[in-house]
């Protein structure tokens, strides 16, 4: 009599790649797909991305990653700039289908005047359809609560149609924060789902001491295990650590949930 099949797992990352420029100043978009690739994951959100910008030589940063690794992806221009676009975007094995992407509340601080947006996609995985949002907070305190209230409302979670919910980026803010409190009410971090728990920090990559990456799932997935990405490679591609989570099905999904 043969074994139990195991289950279908879904391996996921959020990754801050700081326009391609790493730690020694130099900009390589296939030093990050070469660092996605390491990860052996399935679906990854990246944040600070350029598209046609000067600054990147003018070429589609998420375009040239997705080609080299022979993956679907989807980029959302959060602000656009004189010379081109710069946002974030969603990168899969699997197709991808856009259900929204849009600036997201939250007056920016005088330090920091950059527009935040997130990005929502269906994504047809091993799991069956996964409702995944992508994002990238402020810094300023107000404008991160406006941005979460906002997330974590029935205005975005409602739009998974009762599949499983992925919601990743780069919060800029910690576990315990104000923010991350009130994301955690509707959604559960997956460094708190996993034995033992872990601070997992990811940010900075020469001497991680903040976590500041999230990953967030509803109730129908179970992370089964939560990792930063740190290897000779990915500690000098990008000044942020990429955050990986390997997911299954909740054996007893709650189906309330968002």
């Amino acid at each position: 009599m043969g074994g139990k099949l195991s289950k279908p797992r879904l391996r996921v990352a959020t990754y801050n790649v700081h326009g391609c420029v790493g730690m020694d100043r130099q900009r390589s978009e296939a030093r990050i797909a070469e660092v996605i690739a390491e990860m052996q994951v399935d679906v990854v959100g990246l944040q600070e991305l350029d598209f046609s910008r000067k600054r990147s030589a003018g070429i589609d940063q998420a375009g040239a990653i997705a080609e080299q690794l022979g993956w679907h992806r989807y980029f959302h221009a959060a602000m656009e700039q004189s010379d081109g676009h710069y946002g974030h975007a969603i990168l899969s094995r699997h197709p991808l289908a856009l259900r929204r992407a849009e600036c997201l509340p939250g007056p920016a601080p005088f330090f920091c005047r950059e527009q935040r947006a997130a990005v929502a996609i269906d994504v047809q995985t091993d799991l069956g359809a996964v409702y995944l949002i992508n994002t990238h907070l402020g810094l300023g305190r107000r404008e991160r609560r406006l941005q979460g209230e906002a997330l974590a409302s029935a205005d975005w979670l409602a739009g998974s149609n009762g599949a499983p919910v992925i919601l990743l980026g780069d919060f800029n803010t910690v576990p315990g924060s104000p923010t991350h409190r009130l994301l955690s009410r509707e959604l559960r971090d997956v460094r708190r789902l996993v034995r033992p728990t872990r601070a997992l920090r990811t940010y900075p990559t020469r001497f991680p001491v903040l976590a500041v990456d999230h990953i967030f799932v509803n109730a129908a997935l179970e992370p089964v295990t939560a990792l930063v990405h740190r290897t000779a490679l990915s500690r000098f591609a990008s000044d942020h650590f990429p955050l990986v989570s390997e997911l299954k099905a909740s054996d007893a999904p709650d189906l309330n949930a968002a």
